[in-house]
């Protein structure tokens, strides 16, 4: 091929083949700037536009797929990307019953991200964009007012969830009715997505993958049969999965209908980019390194990566979102980069 284009490129590398050059893409929130739908949609093209990124992750408010069932958030205040939590749809175990399937159509919040995606669709027809969705199993988590993140902080704004291991023990038909529920409504919403101008999806199963949160047994009960129903309407596209945190063990999904892996390569208890994975490996540069803007090391990370995984099909991206504090200078060093190392 003489000449790639951006979609030429994403098609090959997430088909498992090699391009003219490996991908490169960031992605990060802009807090102040994803209440609606226009200044989500301004503000996704005009950072890729400004980076020129390979692809692109729509970064919505973090908070929006809880908000399908009725969680209601304060805008006012964040602590990190998250929305200050003001109601829980479940305050009590027997309260999960009351989740049921909704349709994109119907539904505020998703109309409102359908609307933000035909709107970056238009402002980057030659990009390829994929949507992020959380799995079935994060947003349940996020309906009780509990992290989805092992180890991490209570929820911002919810003193005292409904624990997981409390719903399995009280309500666990009613945890698979739930996690039914949500996944029939996100594959809907997928659907609507392919006709908005998605080239497929980035679906974040969290942090559900570390032991300390969910063993592999649970997650194999309450995850993986709901990961199927996304996944598989999302089947239009590409699949990017996401296993946020220390001991996400991406090899977990090497049987998922996935076309790129991306995970944390520098967290504890992870693999680095050498590990045996059958999806395209996305990553390599840790995000926290944004946060300080140390540019020296964000290239040594991003030349090891290229080196690692030379002759092999590659997306060079952070492995998390990129923190808000991130300088420009950063963003450009990172980008050019790999431009430069594959023209030298």
């Amino acid at each position: 091929m003489s000449e790639w284009t951006k979609k030429d490129r994403f098609d090959a590398i997430l088909t498992g083949e090699l391009a003219d050059r490996p991908m490169v893409s960031g992605w990060r929130h802009f807090i102040d700037k994803e209440q609606t739908a226009d200044d989500l949609a301004e503000t996704t093209v005009a950072f890729t536009k400004k980076f020129d990124w390979d692809w692109v992750k729509i970064n919505p408010r973090a908070a929006y797929l809880a908000e399908i069932w009725g969680n209601t958030y304060d805008f006012q205040e964040y602590r990190s990307v998250f929305p200050k939590q003001t109601s829980t749809v479940v305050p009590a175990a027997s309260r999960v019953w009351d989740i049921q399937e909704k349709k994109a159509a119907h539904s505020a919040p998703l109309a409102e991200q359908l609307q933000a995606v035909k709107q970056i669709r238009e402002g980057l027809p030659n990009t390829p964009l994929i949507q992020t969705i959380f799995s079935p199993l994060s947003i349940l988590l996020f309906l009780t007012g509990q992290s989805a993140y092992f180890n991490s902080e209570t929820i911002f704004g919810i003193e005292k969830p409904v624990q997981i291991e409390t719903l399995i023990t009280e309500q666990r038909a009613g945890v698979h009715h739930a996690l039914h529920a949500i996944a029939l409504t996100l594959a809907d919403y997928i659907t609507e997505l392919r006709s908005a101008g998605t080239d497929g999806i980035f679906y974040a199963v969290t942090g559900t993958a570390h032991p300390g949160l969910f063993d592999e047994a649970t997650f194999n009960e309450f995850s993986r049969p709901y990961d199927s129903i996304v996944l598989d309407a999302a089947r239009y596209g590409k699949r990017v999965l996401h296993t946020c945190g220390p001991y996400s063990h991406p090899e977990r999904f090497n049987d998922y209908e996935i076309e790129g892996i991306s995970w944390d390569t520098k967290a504890m208890g992870n693999h680095d980019l050498d590990a045996s994975l059958k999806a395209t490996k996305i990553g390599g540069v840790d995000h926290t390194l944004f946060a300080t803007n140390e540019i020296s090391r964000i290239q040594e990370q991003a030349e090891s990566a290229l080196r690692v995984m030379a002759d092999k099909p590659f997306c060079l991206a952070p492995n998390c979102s990129i923190p808000v504090n991130v300088t420009d200078e950063a963003l450009l060093q990172f980008k050019n980069f790999i431009v430069e190392k594959e023209t030298m």
